[in-house]
């Protein structure tokens, strides 16, 4: 297995319901069960294809399916942190956004009786803006970031930043970033290997620019639980999306547009790749740096 041939596969572990209920309508609900079926879908699918992947998990979902944390070390993934209550960086200061990652890396550790190394932050929200961020990761205990976007985008993106896997001095030690990968299209670099991407696109295309970035680099695909859900959502989701203005419906209801082909699509791009969990390629990347003599 060469490193140019490797795809980390990584999920998101949240639920669609309760972020959306917060983030779009500003109410404060229950996490929902949805979460444990569609993150127990992706669980089957992966060992039909003996993948393993990481899986990066919300503090609350953890607190309330403690179940589902277990099925995931079982399936031998790698459990990482995306936070406590899923705050961007740019909603919190630094002393908050410590005590948000250390509480959940705190019970995911406690739960599994493992510790964490990886942390991505929710909605790729370290930037250039947030560049503090990187010394709360450090200082919180994480080894590793993977929630850097390098490219221009506007919701997220760090323009600039390397694409390469690389180590960033901090306050607190070195902190190692795995960015996301992006991908060149007619001259213009996007992210490509999200599962809005590969809802949105065919699966050629998809295939096709992790080809592209496997020429240079490890790929790193990631999804979340909700978008492999096809159900309808609880009504109190839609007595809140029908008080909103006709622009920000049509952009929720938008993103059920190809649900249905998402599952195949993941099933077939599961087949094509060798896919390793991300703290592989951060040890192989450590590995490589004290073999050259220098430090991580």
């Amino acid at each position: 297995m060469t490193e140019q041939k490797i795809v980390c596969f990584t999920l998101d572990v949240e639920d669609g319901v309760s972020i959306a209920m917060r983030d779009i309508f500003g109410k404060n609900t229950e996490q929902t069960d949805r979460v444990v079926t569609y993150t127990k879908q992706i669980i089957e699918l992966l060992g039909k294809h003996g993948v393993t992947g990481t899986f990066f998990v919300l503090g609350e979902v953890a607190k309330k399916f403690p179940d589902l944390l277990k099925a995931i070390a079982k399936a031998d993934h790698e459990i990482g942190v995306h936070g406590y209550h899923h705050l961007q960086f740019f909603r919190m200061t630094p002393d908050e956004a410590f005590q948000e990652l250390t509480s959940a890396k705190k019970l995911i550790e406690d739960l599994t009786g493992s510790e964490v190394a990886g942390h991505r932050a929710p909605a790729f929200s370290i930037t250039p803006e947030t560049e503090w961020g990187l010394d709360v990761i450090a200082k919180a205990g994480f080894i590793y970031d993977s929630s850097i976007m390098p490219v221009r985008g506007r919701r997220y993106g760090w323009p600039g930043f390397s694409k390469d896997i690389t180590t960033i001095p901090t306050g607190y030690g070195n902190l190692i970033e795995v960015p996301m990968s992006v991908g060149s299209v007619f001259g213009k670099e996007m992210p490509v290997c999200g599962g809005g991407y590969l809802r949105l696109f065919p699966y050629r295309f998809t295939r096709r620019m992790i080809e592209q970035i496997l020429q240079k680099r490890p790929a790193v695909v990631y999804m979340h639980p909700y978008e492999l859900d096809t159900e309808p959502y609880p009504d109190y989701y839609f007595e809140e999306l029908r008080k909103t203005d006709l622009l920000t419906q049509l952009r929720m209801r938008s993103m059920w547009i190809n649900r249905k082909t998402i599952f195949s699509k993941l099933d077939d791009l599961l087949t094509q790749s060798n896919f390793v969990p991300m703290i592989h390629l951060v040890n192989e990347y450590i590995a490589g740096v004290e073999t050259e003599g220098s430090t991580v």
